[in-house]
């Protein structure tokens, strides 16, 4: 059966073609025969120009936004590209009667959402955002990847950096439950400042709460359980209170976690680094028991979640222990990543931190109270790297990039050593331990 459609389509339509070829892209190199094609724009690039190819390739259709000079009847002209794959996907969403999770927060929303993932997959059929697809176009798309055959559950990331882009998130997710991890000092700039991050992260509560959602609320942040306040449905977790606690039992040098309220189990081992890891935990032990995971199938998902994306990632090469968390950095994870790597055991630590992106005005103040921070404590060795790391005054070494770090860390053939490795994504701090 073929549909052949010829200028501008209904939403309606398009998801009739959608069902018959489930499969969206967006990059003309990675497509599949009988892929459709969405031609998106962005500031460096023009999906339009890249129709004909698709076509050529073996995309049962393209959806394009500019009109082209083609004789093909399988290029379908929308007023938005964008516009048009978000719709879709709300469409989607709206034939989908499952539970959807959706996750933001300023530190820690991607490992939540890896171990919330393993432990609902561990009993139901579920689909979660894969890698970091939590932006305007990665979320359509992982909406649009689940099922309605099979999926029983989805847990969403939603990633931002400034204010309304939450509130459009939900707009054609329509999460069902949601977990804020927290709100640092991430995205500054984009925000405007602290309260703007706790604005724009509280866009989710503010969308449960007209909606009569559930959130999953850490009742150990007593700004979350403010911003919680007037939502209908709340389920808490802490170490303290909630239907999941717990506290730390182990930080040497992977997690152990002690449960004292909410699971038939006594203790969880984990192969994440990290006190603060703690409250990602317990969220996710909080959502498995909520929706009938057995403890057992619990303790054991979260026991095998192994990270690999450069998050709380403890690597070992030879006698040195390397705690690689180079994924990203804002002033609130620098601070409990420091300090978590200063109470671990051992003689020789050696920092080598990148420079913190987003912070607008308060970039240089932030950079200098990381240094204060340093100073607090004794290290072997500490190097900075680029960014604003470059305007502050202090006493460490000093180099622009990580390709310069790495040669540096090269030379010093360390044994015995303890190191942690964290910048902001832009600078590529995992370079340091490449092999060549």
């Amino acid at each position: 059966m073929s549909i052949f459609v010829k200028n501008t389509v209904q939403i309606e339509q398009l998801y009739t073609i959608f069902k018959l070829h489930p499969s969206i892209q967006t990059d003309t190199r990675k497509l599949q025969k009988g892929d459709i094609f969405f031609a998106l724009k962005g500031p460096n690039f023009n999906g339009n120009l890249f129709a004909e190819q698709a076509l050529d390739r073996g995309a049962a259709y393209v959806i394009v936004d500019e009109p082209l000079k083609s004789n093909h009847n399988r290029i379908i002209l929308m007023d938005n590209v964008l516009t048009t794959l978000q719709q879709l996907a709300k469409y989607h969403r709206d034939q989908l009667k499952i539970p959807v999770i959706a996750i933001t927060g300023s530190n820690g929303k991607t490992t939540s959402k890896e171990l919330i993932h393993a432990v609902l997959s561990s009993h139901f059929k579920t689909y979660t955002t894969q890698g970091n697809l939590n932006n305007h176009i990665g979320l359509p798309l992982t909406v649009l990847g689940i099922k309605k055959d099979d999926a029983e559950m989805a847990v969403l990331e939603m990633g931002a950096n400034h204010q309304k882009e939450i509130q459009n998130y939900c707009a054609y997710a329509l999460p069902t439950y949601g977990v804020i991890t927290n709100c640092g000092k991430a995205h500054l700039e984009g925000f405007g400042g602290i309260e703007g991050v706790k604005k724009g992260k509280g866009e989710l509560y503010d969308y449960l709460r007209k909606t009569d959602g559930t959130a999953f609320v850490n009742a150990d942040l007593d700004y979350l359980m403010e911003m919680s306040s007037g939502l209908k449905n709340t389920i808490l977790y802490g170490q303290h209170a909630g239907i999941v606690q717990g506290n730390v039992l182990l930080n040497e040098p992977y997690l152990q976690v002690k449960i004292t309220k909410g699971l038939a189990i006594e203790q969880i081992n984990t192969q994440l680094v990290g006190d603060y890891n703690l409250p990602n935990i317990l969220c996710a032990a909080a959502i498995g028991k909520h929706f009938g995971v057995p403890d057992e199938k619990i303790k054991s998902a979260i026991e095998a979640y192994d990270p690999s994306n450069s998050r709380s990632q403890l690597i070992s090469r030879g006698t040195n222990q390397i705690i690689l968390d180079a994924y990203n950095a804002n002033p609130t994870s620098m601070k409990a990543a420091i300090e978590n790597f200063a109470a671990i055991k051992g003689d020789n630590k050696v920092l080598l931190l990148g420079g913190m992106m987003e912070l607008g005005d308060e970039s240089i103040a932030e950079h200098e109270a990381l240094i204060k921070l340093i100073d607090q404590y004794k290290w072997h060795s500490v190097v900075l790297v680029g960014g604003d790391f470059a305007k502050t005054s202090h006493s460490y070494l000093y180099f622009d990039n990580a390709l310069q770090a790495k040669e540096w860390y090269t030379a010093q053939h360390f044994t015995h050593t303890h190191l942690l490795i964290k910048g902001s994504r832009s600078f590529k701090m995992e370079t340091i331990l490449t092999e060549e």
